[in-house]
């Protein structure tokens, strides 16, 4: 059950990264091969980066068939149907928040497995679900949003710690799971909808 409701997880996080990355390379006005491309990146790119660095070689998603069909379906779906969505901006957010908090889980939980510090977990945890956006904004040439002033990184790693303590009450796995995947999108909503962000220790003016 365990590994079945990871699977879940992944698909589900596969298809969010997956829509958000289509839904981003069409406002750019990119061809259908280029969104291809661009839904593929954002979906795997963090969890492609997250296997090189624990040596789980080959990287999953070459040997999940299911990742790639959903991935494939995704982008095609999204090319004939996002132009129908009225909330445009907002349905590539809530897909990116969506995918935010499904693959935090995924990394940290693949961590676990290799019996890796809570902080190592919590790292890999964050790159498996950031990254994949840092190579879409890095191929879009833009400043990748991880590290621009928005809460992105820290949802994850506040969502990684919640896991843990939840892991030390001995709160039911998939439980905690689901709970940690809604406290991660949420805390990137609030942070977008009431504009929170880190402290920043440089002046805005600009020098004459």
């Amino acid at each position: 059950m365990p590994n079945q409701f990871l699977l879940i997880i992944d698909i589900l996080g596969s298809f969010a990264f997956a829509v958000s990355g289509a839904f981003l390379a069409m406002q750019k006005k990119l061809d259908p091969f280029g969104v291809l491309v661009l839904s593929f990146v954002t979906a795997i790119g963090g969890g492609t980066l997250r296997d090189i660095m624990i040596g789980n070689l080959p990287v999953s998603w070459l040997r999940n068939e299911a990742a790639t069909i959903v991935i494939f379906s995704a982008a095609i779906a999204t090319m004939f149907f996002g132009r129908f969505l009225k909330q445009f901006t907002t349905t590539l957010f809530l897909f990116d928040a969506l995918g935010l908090g499904l693959f935090t889980i995924i990394g940290i939980e693949m961590a676990i497995d290799k019996h890796f510090s809570i902080g190592v977990c919590i790292t890999l945890g964050t790159i498996t679900a950031c990254f994949g956006g840092v190579i879409r904004d890095v191929l879009l040439n833009e400043v990748p949003l991880l590290f621009r002033k928005e809460i992105y990184a820290m949802a994850c790693i506040a969502g990684g710690l919640a896991y843990f303590l939840f892991r030390e009450m001995n709160i039911d796995p998939s439980l905690s799971k689901i709970t940690c995947i809604l406290l991660i999108f949420v805390i990137r909503v609030l942070a977008v909808r009431f504009r929170l962000s880190l402290p920043r220790f440089y002046s805005n003016e600009r020098s004459s």
